[in-house]
């Protein structure tokens, strides 16, 4: 009877232990898998489904129509109007994340240092961010009002033209990169300023002895050690570069990207198919392509910022091996 008793309760603990390791190794699966199951029906499926609304002609208020293949991408690809929609959103791009990037990375190097109320500076630069924006479009527009804004009347005292802001293809995507930095800088260079914040200040302090300066310790310490989160920022200001909706639109309500589509991006031309034309194929089609257009930027970054990485990295490694051969140099 006591090997029966034994050999049960050797049985159960090792249930019990099987029980426990599935549970170890299941539950961290279980507790994210609502997020996922959302996002498969709300966000993957459509995506998904889009690729066959692409393939078909469907009207917005008909519904699906006759299979023409890729007659949509081709159409598209086609369109005078999708290119200059991709003109305008690559200029709005650059002019956008660029100076975006500098001026985060020098703000957040500004706030890096020992200043007094580093918490009140920080805060204010988020402000922009959280500000909606319908609010900005509004203050942007009345800035860059051709007949009455403020830089306007700058110009006037100067003796200078107006400029046609709302008009004029370069004027008005400079107005509308204001907009997306003026609200997207603080962000990134929060982001940055928490890389810079995690350096070890042991560093600084030994390039400071070795008589470094700021500005050199600057760009051969902090720049390659906060590398990876600037090539996060640069890869999320990719994407939402490329997908800008809002302050287009805004710009000019009464268009889908001015009265000669002089700023009309990707997304506005996307946003016209779909609902003024109504042609849901054609709006499918060229969110598909976008999609495709990301992608290849982002690939593009990534080698890039891989390539920088590896050279550094050959740097690091002939440093050395130079030094021990001057220091035998010098001894022989």
């Amino acid at each position: 009877m006591s090997a029966l008793r034994t050999e049960s309760r050797t049985i159960g603990l090792t249930f019990r232990q099987r029980l426990s390791n599935l549970d170890f190794k299941a539950s961290p699966y279980l507790y994210i898998s609502p997020f996922f199951l959302l996002f498969a029906a709300l966000g993957a499926f459509p995506i998904l489904y889009t690729i066959n609304v692409s393939l078909y002609e469907w009207d917005l208020l008909k519904g699906q129509g006759d299979f023409i293949g890729l007659e949509n991408y081709v159409i598209t690809l086609t369109d005078p109007l999708f290119w200059n929609a991709a003109f305008n959103t690559f200029s709005i791009f650059l002019l956008s994340a660029v100076p975006q990037l500098v001026f985060a990375t020098i703000i957040a190097a500004l706030l890096d240092q020992a200043i007094r109320a580093s918490t009140f500076w920080r805060m204010s630069i988020l402000l922009p961010y959280i500000a909606a924006p319908v609010a900005v479009a509004v203050i942007f527009t009345q800035v860059f009002n051709q007949f009455g804004g403020p830089i306007t009347g700058v110009l006037e005292v100067l003796g200078l033209e107006p400029i046609r802001w709302g008009y004029d293809v370069l004027p008005s995507h400079i107005a509308i990169a204001s907009m997306v930095n003026w609200r997207w800088t603080g962000y990134n260079a929060l982001i940055l300023l928490a890389a810079m914040q995690a350096i070890p200040r042991d560093v600084y302090e030994s390039a400071a002895l070795d008589g470094a300066g700021r500005i050199r310790r600057f760009w051969s310490i902090t720049i390659p050690m906060i590398r990876p989160t600037m090539i996060f920022v640069i890869i999320t200001a990719t994407i939402g570069g490329l997908q800008i909706f809002t302050e287009p639109k805004l710009f000019d309500g009464q268009s889908n990207g001015g009265a000669n589509r002089q700023f009309q991006t990707i997304v506005l031309y996307l946003y016209e198919m779909a609902f003024p034309r109504r042609d849901f194929g054609r709006a499918a089609a060229t969110a598909w392509i976008l999609f495709l257009i990301i992608v290849l930027v982002g690939l593009i970054n990534y080698a890039l910022s891989r390539a920088i990485a590896s050279q550094d990295v050959r740097r690091s490694v002939r440093t050395p091996r130079s030094a021990a051969l001057e220091s035998n140099g010098a001894g022989r």
